[in-house]
């Protein structure tokens, strides 16, 4: 019997040896790839979901996370809240970087400082801390501004880098990916973390190659001694390769394939929640419409905002485009955030009369034109949800005009203020609801590193406040309440789900553990002997 083979399957498989993995794995290599590209390797600049994991390969924060997200100790071995605003940090004897330089306080005190700068998207997991003393050179002081309840889960995400390197290679700045100097920029290009992995190889685009540190403090079970990761946007080529075994792991999954590869021999499809929130973005701030000047901005209106989130229909989106898979949001935080609350998770309901209603009370009765921006490689059917809304607008008299484009070049897009309707996916860092509210909800105090709406509201900023000091549960817990009832009320952003995990492994995967944070970190990966 012969098989017919598709021109699209064809075309896949031909495109998938093109990545140039198609010689059989090496005894004790992991090959594996997602969507998209990481944003630099600099442990400092970009705060990116798949670039941090990445990070957290080489380099090493003073806490650390397992996969079920639980905290256990890092380049810390043991801490102690001695007073309200004061921790004591034992740090880990013996540890060396990759380069040979022993690990000690200067170092936690030299990584404090580079990462405190405006340049660095990560600056964010440090922003309650004072100051940093060092006791001796295997114990430092943390001060925070005030009481901090969440200090421990903000610092899994300060990784720490050798001073002497810094200091010897001039490597204190930082520049984030779109500007200017970032492709060679030296903490961009080059690792010298405490981590399980050390850099082998870096090509933009292509692929980035680790190897096993044998250095390493801690307990190497994992079996990998080489791993080579590559992004790779198509989905159809992700799934040739894993198929023709060119690819440990990939991730995501199309949702169209889960089915189709769950009857495969020889792997296996992993799938589990996440903590990821994806939104439309909306410009609440700006007089104009950057594409239209002299055209009123129509988004500085909540009764166009909410007409907006009932003009599209969720569900649609839900059953059609993601397959089922996910979970409709009402919130811009997911259940597995501190914080989360079940009775505000609830969407307006879906109608074209209510939205057109709105619009003619804003004074939009023919509706307005404006642009969508969406990036097509980050999330799971990114793009698709973007065109399905597209009709869904135009419906009740809005034309979205979609603008497509690849992450690497939406993220600075964003940063540099030229979006005022956009989608975007956020997974707090710390998974406390303090990190998104000072991230995407606030801007005063420093905040709003990826407000790219420039949403502002007093009670907000004062609730982010109190929030992040507020130490009894209780207290927290209500605080939090008002906070987000107030970003419903105005429709500061228009939540659409929580994403699914849904991974591709192959047999060759001995063990592997699904981050609740997402993507792969590859000591939670365990290879089966050849």
């Amino acid at each position: 019997m012969i098989r017919r083979i598709s021109r699209a399957t064809l075309l896949a498989a031909v495109a998938a040896l093109a990545l140039g993995v198609s010689a059989p794995a090496k005894a004790q290599e992991f090959r594996y790839g997602s969507a998209n590209d990481i944003l630099g390797l600099d442990p400092h600049a970009n705060n990116h979901g798949v670039t941090n994991a990445m990070k957290s390969n080489m380099y090493e924060p003073l806490v650390r996370r397992r996969y079920d997200g639980s905290l256990e100790p890092g380049l810390a071995t043991r801490w102690e809240n001695t007073a309200p605003t004061t921790w004591k940090f034992e740090l880990r004897k013996g540890v060396k970087f990759h380069g040979g330089e022993p690990f000690g306080a200067d170092d936690v005190i030299a990584s404090f400082a580079r990462i405190r700068q405006p340049s660095s998207d990560m600056n964010y997991t440090v922003t309650s801390i004072e100051r940093i003393e060092k006791v001796d050179d295997s114990t430092v002081t943390i001060v925070t501004k005030g009481p901090n309840p969440v200090l421990l889960q903000d610092l899994t995400l300060f990784f720490i880098m050798s001073k002497s390197w810094i200091e010897k290679n001039n490597a204190m700045t930082i520049v984030r990916t779109g500007q200017p100097g970032a492709n060679t920029n030296f903490g961009n290009v080059n690792v010298n973390g405490t981590g399980p992995f050390r850099l082998v190889e870096r090509v933009a685009d292509e692929r980035t190659v680790l190897e096993a540190n044998p250095g390493w403090w801690g307990e190497a079970t994992h079996g990998i001694k080489r791993a080579t990761w590559r992004p790779v946007a198509n989905p159809a080529t992700r799934v040739a390769a894993l198929l023709s075994r060119e690819l440990d792991l990939i991730y995501p999954v199309p949702l169209q394939d889960v089915a189709r590869l769950q009857s495969q021999a020889g792997l296996k499809v992993v799938q589990g929640p996440t903590a990821r929130t994806t939104y439309f973005g909306l410009d609440t701030e700006r007089e104009t419409l950057l594409d239209q000047p002299g055209v009123k901005n129509p988004l500085r209106d909540a009764r166009v905002r909410r007409a907006i989130l009932q003009a599209i229909d969720m569900n649609a989106i839900h059953r059609v485009v993601m397959r089922g898979f996910g979970q409709i949001a009402g919130l811009p935080i997911a259940p597995q955030v501190q914080g989360f609350d079940a009775e505000l998770n609830k969407r307006l309901p879906y109608s074209q009369d209510a939205a057109k209603k709105l619009l003619a009370e804003a004074g939009y009765p023919n509706g307005f034109t404006i642009t969508l921006n969406c990036p097509n490689n980050r999330y799971i059917n990114d793009e698709a949800i973007c065109t399905a809304i597209v009709p869904m607008l135009a419906r009740v008299g809005i034309t979205a005009r979609l603008n497509a484009m690849n992450f690497s070049q939406f993220i600075p897009a964003g940063q540099n203020g030229q979006f005022q309707f956009y989608m975007l996916g956020w997974t707090p860092g710390n998974f406390d609801i303090s990190n998104p509210l000072r991230e995407l909800l606030t801007m005063t105090k420093g905040a709003g590193t990826f407000n790219w709406g420039r949403y502002r509201n007093p009670t907000v900023e004062s609730l982010r406040d109190r929030i992040a000091v507020e130490t009894t549960p209780q207290v927290r817990n209500a605080l939090a309440k008002q906070a987000l009832k107030q970003i419903v009320d105005d429709v500061a952003v228009i939540p659409i789900h929580q994403e699914p995990q849904v991974m591709g492994v192959l047999d060759t995967v001995a063990e592997f553990n699904m981050r609740v944070q997402e993507d792969v970190e590859l000591r939670f990966i365990k290879l089966k002997k050849k």
